[in-house]
C-alpha cells in the first residue's frame, strides 16, 4: 500500500513536468518509446507500455491507466479530457471467460481521438490509419456483464482505416466498423459489420448506404481531420 501511494505521488510530479524533462524521465525510468517530435501534456498517462511515434500527441487532462500497452502511431493525436482504461494481466481476474485478454489501445498512423470520450480496453482496441473518433462523449466498450453465466467478459473492438465516428456513439464488445465507413452521432454498434464504403446508423447501428470512394476523406495521404 505505502508502495502504491509513493507511486501515485512520484507519478503525479511526472505529470506536471515541463515535456522535455518528461519525456526523460519516462524514458529512462518507466521504459517508454516516445520520439523526440511527439509531446504529452498535463495528463495522467500510464501503461505498462507506451510508444509514441513521429508527430504523435496527447492532450491536457487525459487519463490512461490499467493498460498493457498504448501504441499512437505517425501523427496520431488524443484530445483532451479522455478517460482511457483497461484491466492488466496482474490484477485479480474477474473476466473468466477471457483468460487471455489482452488491455492495449493501438491507434494506426493519421488517426485522431478528438475530446471527452471513455475508451474501456479490457480487451484489446484497434484503430486503423486515418481514422477519426469524433465530437465528443463517445463509448467504446469491450467488457460487460455474460448474463447467461453471471460472469465479466470481454471481447475486442476493431475500427478500420479512414473510418469516422460521430459524436456521441456507444460501440460494444466484438464490433468491427469496416474501413471507409461512417458510424452515424448517436448509433450504437454492437457487431461486426462487413460492408466497406458504407454509411452505418441507428440503435442498433445497421447498414444505411454506400459512400462513394470519391469523398474526400477517404483519399487523404497525409494529416488528420481534428
Amino acid at each position: 500500500m505505502q508502495f502504491k501511494f509513493i507511486k501515485l505521488i512520484i507519478n503525479i510530479l511526472v505529470v506536471f513536468m515541463p515535456f522535455f524533462l518528461k519525456r526523460l524521465v519516462l524514458i529512462k525510468f518507466y521504459h517508454y518509446k516516445i520520439h523526440k517530435s511527439s509531446k504529452i501534456g498535463f495528463s495522467y498517462i500510464f501503461p505498462l507500455s507506451l510508444e509514441m511515434k513521429e508527430g504523435s500527441s496527447i492532450g491536457h487532462f487525459s487519463v490512461a491507466i490499467n493498460l498493457e500497452k498504448l501504441v499512437l502511431g505517425v501523427n496520431t493525436k488524443v484530445g483532451k479530457f479522455n478517460w482511457i482504461t483497461g484491466h492488466l494481466k496482474t490484477s485479480q481476474n474477474k473476466f473468466f471467460k477471457n483468460i487471455e485478454k489482452y488491455s492495449a489501445l493501438i491507434i494506426d498512423d493519421e488517426s485522431a481521438i478528438t475530446d471527452r470520450h471513455i475508451i474501456d480496453c479490457t480487451a484489446t482496441i484497434q484503430i486503423g490509419k486515418f481514422s477519426t473518433i469524433a465530437g465528443f462523449r463517445s463509448q467504446l466498450l469491450t467488457h460487460s456483464i455474460n448474463v447467461y453465466t453471471s460472469q465479466q467478459a470481454a471481447s475486442p473492438i476493431i475500427i478500420g482505416d479512414y473510418c469516422f465516428v460521430g459524436t456521441g456513439c456507444i460501440i460494444l464488445p466484438d464490433a468491427y466498423l469496416p474501413d471507409r465507413s461512417i458510424l452515424a452521432a448517436g448509433s450504437v454498434l454492437n457487431k461486426k459489420h462487413s460492408n466497406s464504403d458504407s454509411l452505418y446508423a441507428g440503435v442498433p447501428a445497421e447498414f444505411k448506404k454506400n459512400i462513394s470512394t470519391e469523398a474526400e476523406y477517404f483519399k487523404r495521404k497525409t494529416g488528420v481531420v481534428y
